[in-house]
């Protein structure tokens, strides 16, 4: 496990996985994080993660409060955290995205 916290990774992922869809979009409450960085513990029902896909022409969204992403657990079998959410348990992989270079190296004077 790369990372000890789930937050350790949110911060850290370029991509997310939830419940094996892609999620297109994520993002941390700002204002949370920086409270938490500052040592304030802040309320564990405040939400704190936003993750939103598109599922076939459905656009679905989850929402997590700091308390499920602070009580989220790795799972290393299959290599994701699961955290609990309104629906019940969801499983998050976190992902680093690849860059690429957009000049031709064959195409340099």
């Amino acid at each position: 496990m790369p990372h000890e916290t789930l937050l350790d990774a949110l911060l850290a992922a370029d991509m997310l996985e939830i419940d094996d869809l892609h999620a297109w979009e994520f993002d941390l409450d700002d204002a949370l994080l920086d409270a938490l960085e500052a040592g304030q513990p802040g309320e564990p029902e405040t939400q704190l993660l936003r993750v939103e896909c598109i599922d076939g022409r459905t656009r679905r969204e989850w929402r997590f409060t700091q308390g499920a992403v602070q009580a989220a657990r790795f799972d290393a079998e299959s290599g994701c955290w699961k955290l609990a959410g309104a629906e019940g348990e969801h499983t998050l992989r976190c992902l680093d995205a690849f860059g690429g270079d957009a000049e031709d190296e064959d195409e340099q004077d």
